[in-house]
């Protein structure tokens, strides 16, 4: 009896182990098939990045045509400016120089008005507290009571 209890098992497991290794039986074909798409999609990323390339490099062409056009602009403006305006109103209108408005070495800092806001404070001297401690601006001597919280806060 064990002995019709394993063949009967060992038929069963070779059933069952051949529906499987049919289900994922690697053929020749489905392998080359394989092959085929990644070779298609290698070709499709391949084209897809010359495409990018060439839309950028047309792009900054543009961009650089448009900045030239720009400046023929104003300097069509400036020398407008100077033949049909008065003197001090032209040169307050448009500078002469094409490239007048593109230079900005000889603003001071101060006078931008694009200046980043800036993340620190300035010290008077090394020993002074620095803007981020918690009692800078603070004066210790004067007390304060709720009385007077309150008050600023209702105002």
């Amino acid at each position: 009896m064990i002995w019709l209890i394993s063949i009967g098992a060992f038929a069963l497991g070779t059933v069952i182990g051949l529906l499987i290794a049919g289900r994922l039986e690697v053929s020749p074909s489905k392998v080359k098939h394989l092959e085929e798409q990644i070779r298609k999609l290698k070709d499709s990323h391949s084209e897809y990045r010359d495409s990018v390339s060439d839309h950028f490099s047309m792009t900054a062409e543009l961009v650089q045509h448009m900045t030239e056009s720009y400046r023929d602009v104003y300097q069509h403006l400036a020398s407008g400016a100077q033949d049909l305006c008065p003197g001090e109103v032209a040169s307050k209108l448009l500078p002469a120089e094409s490239d007048a408005v593109f230079e900005t070495a000889n603003i001071p800092e101060e006078a931008s008005p694009l200046a980043p806001p800036r993340d620190y404070a300035a010290k008077q001297s090394p020993d002074q507290k620095g803007a981020l401690s918690e009692d800078f601006g603070l004066d210790k001597s004067v007390p304060v009571n709720d009385e007077d919280i309150t008050q600023s806060q209702s105002k």
